[in-house]
């Protein structure tokens, strides 16, 4: 059995949310016990993970800095929090699986993913992404090239693009360290966004990508029997935030569909982990599951979580 497992922003932080250096070890010990536990079970992991909050303290460090140091891309942010996440996820992973009496040794790779330079996406930016400024601010920051709206008494926030990720460039690496033996840890954030120019050149770009639609490309990429998306509740929840609210245990992607047209998923939370899940099943995988990292064990054999599986 092969899974990929798609680690929220709740394995990464501490129960508050907190991003502090302490509260994310601490975060991603605890997630490392269960995946261990996945692996000395016998299970062939690939992980992935989001890393939002640690994108985000380094815009604010682009903030405070700016009028002393150029901000960093969003690109580079990307490939900044990959490396210290990967690195943080294979001293605790190492550390739980030979606890565990297990030899199996992980690897953390840098990814890219590929998108189309003219996503409409770019031409009209709209994911918002770090704090609200006051508009002086907001204005060294443009002067740098950055895009920021007036948010109105908030104040402004800067939106960037977020394309369709099209491909892991670097699933080929993947499956050459999955065929040595280890554990890997891929496509972070859902991977630095890259596009292909004429020449056949690939440069990074700045853009934000969906993890879990990342997640879904690189769970076909690797030939993943199921996808496992760890979130923080143990189902999806139909009619959430009502009086009529209750879990979804089963359905089929075109149920999934049904419910999504219905205005059942806010598009900037499930919205987009029930379209991977959807997606990763319509395309040939054998089973997807939404669930909460404490379940992940039973998720993978189909006994827990809202379970999605060809109709």
């Amino acid at each position: 059995m092969r899974a990929l497992i798609a680690l929220g922003g709740n394995a990464m932080t501490g129960p508050d949310g907190s991003a502090t250096p302490q509260a994310q070890e601490r975060a991603i010990a605890t997630a490392m016990e269960h995946v261990a536990g996945l692996v000395a079970d016998g299970v062939e992991v690939v992980l992935t993970h989001g890393n939002g909050p640690q994108v985000g303290n380094l815009l604010v460090k682009n903030e405070v800095a700016a009028s002393v140091v150029p901000p960093v891309p969003l690109d580079w942010c990307g490939a900044q929090t990959q490396a210290t996440i990967g690195f943080l996820v294979l001293d605790a992973l190492d550390a739980a699986l030979a606890a565990r009496g297990s030899d199996r040794r992980v690897a953390a790779l840098v990814t890219r993913t590929r998108v189309d330079p003219d996503d409409p996406g770019f031409a009209r930016p709209s994911k918002p992404v770090g704090r609200y400024l006051p508009r002086e601010q907001a204005e060294t920051l443009v002067a740098h090239g950055e895009t920021w709206q007036d948010r109105g008494p908030q104040g402004w926030r800067r939106v960037v693009a977020s394309p369709e990720p099209l491909e892991v460039l670097d699933a080929p690496a993947v499956l050459a360290l999955m065929a040595a033996g280890f554990v890997v840890v891929a496509a972070g954030g859902g991977g630095i966004p890259h596009t292909r120019h004429a020449d056949g050149t690939l440069h990074g770009i700045g853009a934000v990508l969906d993890k879990d639609l990342t997640a879904a490309l690189l769970a076909r990429s690797t030939g993943a029997d199921v996808l496992v998306i760890a979130t923080d509740v143990d189902h999806v929840l139909l009619d959430f935030g009502t009086d009529r609210a209750r879990p979804l245990e089963r359905a089929t992607p075109a149920e999934l569909r049904a419910h999504a047209a219905d205005g059942q998923f806010a598009s900037g939370s499930m919205g987009p982990k029930v379209e991977a899940v959807a997606r990763f099943v319509e395309q040939g995988g054998r089973r997807a599951v939404i669930t909460s990292l404490e379940q992940i064990t039973d998720a993978v054999a189909g006994r827990a979580g809202t379970v999605v599986e060809p109709g």
